[in-house]
């Protein structure tokens, strides 16, 4: 297995997996699902190519022994902070320390940086991905916020919140 940053090139390959992991009855299969909540696709070619497109974002791949991208991991840098979203693994391959991997590379980008914190946020009805994230060391700073997502990417089954998270580097 292999982290490196993800290129142009691969952005086909991560929109397939970033995709399944998310959203549609294959994410079913992981836990790490918002399916039963979000209906849609999670992201696209032309978005995903924007965002690497910007000199603050880093995506993060997992290559496995096949050459397959496996799981990623996205970062922002916002002022003086990392901004983490997108932590993806196959749903096949969830729960066995690929997702702690990328958090592990994402959070050592940021001290690489210099940077005071790593800030994401889950859904508040994510109880087992909150637990996941406080076992790492990540706290609700007590805001919380709406999810608003574009129309391209889906349509909420219902209101959904979501905490604000944060971890010092």
């Amino acid at each position: 297995m292999a982290i490196t940053p993800a290129t142009l090139t691969d952005i086909p390959e991560l929109v397939a997996l970033i995709n399944s992991a998310y959203r549609g009855e294959g994410a079913k299969q992981g836990w790490t699902t918002e399916a039963d909540m979000i209906e849609g696709t999670r992201i696209d070619f032309d978005s995903l190519t924007e965002e690497l497109n910007d000199p603050n974002v880093t995506l993060f791949k997992n290559i496995n022994d096949n050459g397959e991208i496996t799981g990623c991991v996205y970062v922002q840098k916002r002022n003086d902070r990392l901004y983490l979203g997108m932590l993806t693994v196959s749903p096949t391959l969830q729960a066995k320390g690929l997702g702690k991997q990328l958090l592990q590379v994402a959070e050592d980008h940021g001290r690489a940086k210099g940077l005071k914190a790593m800030t994401m946020t889950v859904i508040t009805k994510r109880n087992e991905l909150i637990a996941y994230y406080e076992r790492r060391g990540y706290a609700k700073t007590g805001e919380v916020i709406s999810l608003n997502i574009p129309e391209q990417f889906g349509r909420v089954k219902e209101p959904l919140e979501m905490f604000i998270f944060e971890k010092p580097l």
